[in-house]
């Protein structure tokens, strides 16, 4: 009996090694599925802003999640309610909404987009006009890749350095 239990000891342990040993995938089939999703992930977000920028609220809810949350550079927050609520009403008509320097990174099922957003247009009649760095997070689902959280610096000045 002594030795069945330790039998089944040495067993669970090994197991349990085994169970937390990363995944071995090929180095060349995990680069041509990351390279492969971020080009999926950046024409996704792409996709995105240009949804935005037509207040395209039937296509902004295809991308966020039910528990979407934006956050601001001031602190605000916002959750896809909100977005898709401010898309419908009209209140805010862009004359562009463009983003430049952008950066796709992932890990697995997670991707991390970064660029650097031009806003330009009114709300409520009174015009805008301003740039902020942006970070947009997205999960694999098994429906696709979806937008789950993103994040606004403050306004850059004016004459950025």
């Amino acid at each position: 009996m002594n030795q069945l239990l330790r039998f089944m000891f040495l067993t669970f342990f090994i197991g349990s090694l085994l169970l937390q040993a990363p995944e071995i995938i090929p180095l060349n089939r995990a680069n041509a599925s990351a390279n492969e999703d971020t080009k999926i992930v950046a024409a996704l977000d792409n996709q995105y802003q240009a949804a935005v920028r037509r207040n395209d609220a039937i296509a902004m809810d295809r991308f966020l999640v039910h528990d979407f949350v934006l956050v601001t550079g001031s602190g605000k927050s916002y959750t896809k309610t909100d977005l898709l609520e401010e898309a419908r009403s009209g209140r805010v008509v862009y004359e562009h909404q463009e983003d430049t320097q952008q950066t796709v990174r992932v890990w697995r099922d997670t991707a991390i987009v970064t660029a650097k957003l031009w806003a330009k247009g009114a709300e409520d009649g009174k015009p805008f006009n301003y740039r902020v760095w942006f970070s947009d997070t997205y999960v694999r689902t098994p429906t696709g890749w979806r937008y789950v959280f993103g994040q606004s610096s403050l306004r850059l000045p004016e004459n950025p350095d």
